[in-house]
């Protein structure tokens, strides 16, 4: 796990970011590594037990060492608890400037047995998710003059996955959300783009059980770069998009994938 020591002065000194998602994985390290360029970081886990425990142990680790986050839990699917979510960021360090809308939800099965519940439920996370947590946070971004929209997508966009036909269907319309969305919201000096990961090894991989042994077989066969993506390896494009390195970038797809896709 990546140490957070806080910047003075780093590229996101004075902005306050939103990472829905991030008791694990890549929204983990993202909050981390906000808080290490000096965003005061919101990390907003599921309210699950166990959820919200993992949760407290990444702010624990950026305020113990002097950074700034706090938790607040959240369905995204709710509005109401979204809305919750960011009157106590403002509250707690003002209107958000960053939003990473990275909380997803997935469950494989083939897709003659997925339910409509299954599937308007993952819908519900991964995309109507997205939409509420944008829209909370628009008044203060308004009122900032700025702010970055991230949504997380995925590279079983581009490649197809057996098994996943929710959730890839939910990550492609994330793609269209971060195109349409920065068409609208541009003139008012907000950037909306989307990161595009690979095959990353993260907790929610091995929760859905693929086998390990096989995915780095056949990512060292497909891949640029012949070796298992981290959540670590994505934090960089976090940031650049995050960042003002990034003020003439909007309504794009940034890849991380190790060079899987290339065009």
């Amino acid at each position: 796990m990546s140490t957070t020591t806080p910047a003075t002065g780093g590229r996101l000194a004075g902005r306050v970011a939103l990472i829905t998602g991030a008791s694990w994985g890549i929204g983990a390290a993202v909050a981390r590594t906000f808080a290490r360029e000096g965003a005061s970081v919101v990390v907003s886990p599921y309210p699950d037990a166990e959820m919200e425990a993992l949760a407290d142990g990444v702010v624990s680790s950026i305020t113990d060492t002097g950074g700034r986050a706090i938790r607040v839990s959240a369905d995204v699917t709710s509005r109401t608890q979204i809305d919750a979510v960011v009157a106590e960021a403002q509250r707690r360090f003002g209107d958000i400037d960053v939003l990473v809308t990275n909380a997803a939800w997935a469950n494989r099965l083939p897709w003659h047995q997925i339910t409509s519940e299954q599937w308007d439920h993952t819908h519900a996370v991964n995309l109507r998710g997205a939409f509420l947590c944008a829209q909370a946070c628009y008044e203060g971004m308004l009122r900032r003059g700025r702010g970055s929209i991230i949504a997380v997508t995925s590279v079983t966009v581009e490649v197809g996955m057996a098994g996943l036909l929710d959730y890839v269907s939910s990550k492609a319309g994330l793609i269209g959300f971060t195109r349409a969305l920065a068409r609208e919201v541009g003139e008012h000096g907000i950037r909306v783009n989307a990161v595009m990961p690979g095959a990353i090894r993260t907790e929610q991989e091995l929760a859905l059980g693929f086998d390990e042994d096989e995915l780095r077989t056949l990512m060292a066969q497909r891949q640029c770069l012949p070796r298992r993506g981290v959540a670590d390896d994505l934090t960089g494009a976090f940031l650049f998009l995050a960042s003002d390195e990034s003020s003439f970038v909007s309504g794009q797809v940034l890849n991380v994938d190790g060079g899987w896709i290339h065009y």
